[in-house]
């Protein structure tokens, strides 16, 4: 007798979470009464994040992609997310594969390309795509009608990275309803299925980033306090770490161990390795090299002493994020473990050490994430299948733009809650100024040389005016994904410009946290940096009004006033070519000291002018219009670029 199933033609279209891994992915959806993740017809709730391809255009994802690695190695794309974002000239990006790389065409964006059998070079996204698309044929099976998916992505995922995610997912035919970082992802399953409140930190290390983000659990609310990590940092540099260990007690030929296939059988073994030594203090695994099999003993102490670098870098993050929260680890209510690495013993025993408790894992860490999606996907489509709840995420890093100078003024600091939103004025230094070149920069450094350049706009066709008169208002927005927009007005003309911040390749290997520890390291001399240009910057500006008023108004000038002023000038003029803002903001002050007289007369002389022949109503407005312009007057833009 054949069974049927039974199910409801009429009934909605069920929203997806789903975990885009760099080792594996899984896909999860909300019941009648709790998140589950969706498995194959073998029972197997992991897809492997490896894709092959085929000479005759075939595409194979899974368990036979990764069984066809170590046979095909060039043609078979493994732990892809690691190069999401990523530029093509990156030094690093060679290191992560034996893959045949393709640098971009004129005219092309720059990014990496990888050339495989039977199509034209793939990006990164169109490789992710593939392990989508595959989630999402795997969630039609099971539930019919999918809906719309959350997606997580590392916390510490920048702009260009979440983008190339929302990008990958469109190929793959998926309406994204949001992206969701994964640590608050994690935190939202165990909160809805544990009930608990208070503090807790999710330290969360997957196969290639690290994320460790402290969040507050009340009531349905849950709050980013810091968040921190390395996007690129996880299991696959265990592996690594291991195969140098390996490869020391093999010490095969140079054109062995340089051999594609051997690099990637090599890894392979090295990741089994990994997960025997979970359980074991010694394993033994064979080798075939130069046509010999070779047997290799590796014990949990050799492993463990190869992979403390790796952990002695989570622990910087994990107690920057304590220290950006404003708390000790002692005050934490819990520590949540997501991500398969954190099954090494090493990893739970250092966590344990870094954050003074036991770590909970009562939730598998390999599938908290996706029943965390699965839950804020059913929020997001309004199922009502679980209880209402609200996300407070923050940003990883501050946001801004470049002022005169060079400095940088932060309009979204890192740690903002999103989504958010913020204005900051600006105006001209220099006369008859037709234009603004918006520079926009992440990272906390004070000037914007030493930050991440994420976009560069020009807003044109602003009439000639004085400077100082021009007023330029800058918004920065930041959406639930963390994806970035920019709007730029002139307000007195009302010519305006807005862009989606799209950069075409993501921050270099362990740049984000290193823009931490920059601004940390350096912190005393970006400030002393950042005070000299401002007192520069407001140098340049008084110079400039003064020669215009002596131009102007010389006949007002009385005794030996232009003398003194003139050698005021002149002392302002030599200071600021010196390395030091205390020097150039006395000099300052002694130009306004001299021509402190000569401006009231200036400023008699004008009121006089603007009266004549006015009305009481007409003086009121001029006032009130005087009010406007001195409020406008803010940090200056660097003058118009050719």
């Amino acid at each position: 007798m054949t069974l049927l199933e039974i199910f409801d033609p009429k009934a909605p279209p069920r929203p997806i979470g789903i975990d885009l891994g760099t080792t594996n992915s899984l896909v999860a959806s909300v019941g009648s009464d709790r998140p589950s993740v969706i498995e194959d017809c073998f029972g197997k709730t992991m897809v492997p994040s490896v894709v092959c391809y085929e000479s005759d255009g075939t595409v194979i994802v899974g368990e036979r992609a990764k069984e066809l690695a170590s046979q095909r190695p060039q043609d078979t794309i493994v732990s892809v997310k690691r190069f999401m974002g990523r530029g093509a000239d990156d030094a690093e990006t060679r290191r992560m594969g034996p893959y045949r790389f393709v640098a971009p065409q004129e005219g092309q964006a720059n990014v990496v390309r990888f050339a495989v059998e039977g199509r034209p070079p793939v990006s990164p996204v169109e490789v992710s795509a593939e392990i989508l698309r595959a989630l999402k044929e795997r969630a039609e099976d099971e539930l019919r009608s999918i809906g719309g998916a959350v997606i997580t992505v590392p916390a510490y995922f920048d702009d260009a990275q979440r983008q190339a995610t929302k990008d990958a997912a469109r190929l793959a035919g998926l309406e994204v309803l949001r992206l969701l970082n994964e640590p608050t992802a994690a935190a939202l399953a165990y909160g809805l299925e544990h009930k608990k409140n208070g503090l807790f930190a999710v330290y969360d290390l997957g196969g290639g980033t690290f994320d460790v983000t402290v969040l507050l659990l009340d009531d349905g609310v849950f709050q980013v306090k810091s968040t921190g990590g390395d996007s690129q940092l996880g299991g696959d540099d265990m592996d690594r770490a291991l195969a140098e260990v390996v490869l020391a007690k093999l010490a095969p030929t140079a054109e062995i161990a340089a051999r594609p296939t051997f690099v990637r059988e090599l890894l392979d073994v090295c990741r089994s390795i990994k997960h025997g030594l979970t359980s074991a203090e010694v394993v033994e695994a064979a080798f075939d090299v130069d046509n010999k099999t070779a047997q290799v003993q590796v014990t949990r102490a050799e492993f463990e002493s190869a992979i403390r670098p790796l952990l002695d870098r989570t622990g910087v993050a994990c107690r920057r994020a304590l220290r950006d929260a404003g708390i000790g680890a002692e005050e934490l209510d819990g520590v949540i473990l997501v991500g398969g690495s954190t099954r090494v013993p090493a990893v739970r025993h250092y966590v344990s050490h870094i954050l003074g408790q036991e770590p909970l894992a009562d939730i598998d860490p390999d599938q908290v994430v996706a029943l965390g999606a699965a839950i804020q996907a059913d929020l997001l489509a309004g199922h009502g299948n679980t209880e209402e709840v609200l996300l407070l995420d923050v940003l990883p890093l501050s946001l801004g733009i470049e002022v005169g100078g060079g400095v940088v003024d932060k309009i979204l600091p890192r740690n903002t809650t999103i989504p958010c939103g913020a204005r900051a004025t600006y105006t001209t230094q220099e006369d008859n100024q037709t234009g603004f070149e918006i520079h926009v920069v992440q990272g906390e450094r004070e000037m914007s040389k030493d930050n991440r350049s994420l976009a560069h706009f020009t807003l044109k066709g602003i009439p000639p005016m004085p400077a100082g008169l021009a007023r330029l208002e800058v918004e920065f927005r930041v959406d639930a994904d963390g994806l970035l927009s920019v709007s730029a007005k002139e307000a007195t003309t009302g010519i305006e410009q807005t862009i989606a911040v799209k950069p075409s390749y993501g921050l270099d290997d362990e740049a984000v946290e290193q823009m931490l520890l920059d601004a940390f390291d350096h912190g005393e001399g970006d400030l002393l940096t950042r005070r000299l240009a401002e007192a520069r910057v407001d140098a340049h500006r008084l110079i400039l009004a003064t020669e215009k008023a002596l131009a102007s108004d010389a006949d007002l000038l009385e005794g030996t006033e232009r003398q003194r002023i003139d050698d005021a000038l002149a002392h302002l003029k030599a200071m600021t070519s010196r390395n030091e803002p205390a020097l150039v903001t006395a000099a300052i002050d002694g130009v306004d000291g001299a021509t402190k007289d000569f401006a009231g007369r200036r400023m008699n002389r004008a009121i006089a002018k603007a009266l004549e022949g006015q009305t009481i109503d007409r003086v009121e407005q001029t006032v009130e219009h005087a009010k406007g312009i001195e409020a406008a007057h803010g940090s200056p833009l660097p003058p118009e670029r050719a």
